[in-house]
């Protein structure tokens, strides 16, 4: 089970994220929802039936008129212009108090596949996108690019688009009134040079947290998109890649 860090609302038994948010923008912006569904390249009877559940939980959202000399069209009420400023304060409530950390694991290009290369770090090898010629790189992980799964529901390296799995174990916990912040100890970690291992930390929803029992000691998986992995060239100060 993914849990992915994500603001929402919660009305009545509808969940109103990002993708209903964009959707209603677009039908303003479009005028109609034919026009918002092929601007946003979805299927025209989904987001109707999606404009019709969010009117059943909240109430007419998109006030529609038909022929007239403009030839109808569709246009936002004041309780979708509203549901839509709700939105938009949370977003900048998540973004103002969600503190967004990088996690950076270092080593050798050992293998590489167009812009993917494969990194041998402390951690075992991540799959990341890396500049081309990079022979050592740092590979950044963002906090929110993280997911996390209990590890009987974690999905296979081999099976998905989700290439880089982590199991380790939670060692703190840092949750405000609708996000946390969750340091991960990985099991993989050693370094033969003696430093320490930077620990994974991952950004997730308080429901995230509740769903799946998340405190210090929990058995967890995180897992990385191989394209959200980032690396950039490690580099001496001569010019020349630190292990040249």
């Amino acid at each position: 089970m993914e849990k992915e860090f994500d603001p929402y609302l919660r009305i009545d038994d509808v969940t109103v994220d990002r993708s209903d948010a964009a959707m209603l923008r677009a039908i303003d912006d479009c005028g109609s929802l034919s026009g918002a569904a092929e601007a946003l390249e979805r299927s025209y009877p989904r987001l109707q039936q999606r404009v019709v559940a969010l009117e059943e939980a909240i109430g007419p959202l998109v006030e529609r008129t038909r022929g007239g000399a403009d030839g109808g069209g569709s246009s936002l009420t004041e309780a979708a212009w509203g549901l839509l400023e709700r939105f938009d304060r949370l977003v900048a409530a998540y973004e103002g108090v969600a503190r967004v950390d990088e996690t950076v694991f270092s080593g050798p290009v050992v293998d590489r596949d167009g812009e993917l290369a494969t990194v041998e770090t402390a951690v075992g090898t991540i799959l990341a996108v890396v500049p081309a010629d990079t022979r050592t790189a740092g590979v950044t992980i963002r906090s929110d690019a993280v997911s996390l799964h209990s590890p009987s529901d974690a999905p296979p390296a081999g099976g998905t688009s989700v290439r880089n799995r982590f199991p380790g174990t939670v060692t703190w916990l840092e949750a405000g009134d609708a996000v946390a912040r969750v340091g991960i100890a990985l099991e993989n970690g050693s370094n033969p040079d003696g430093e320490a291992v930077p620990e994974l930390v991952a950004l997730v929803t308080r429901r995230s947290v509740e769903a799946l029992g998340l405190e210090a000691g929990r058995s967890i998986v995180a897992s990385v998109k191989a394209t959200a992995a980032r690396g950039v060239a490690i580099e001496a100060h001569d010019g020349r890649d630190v292990d040249g």
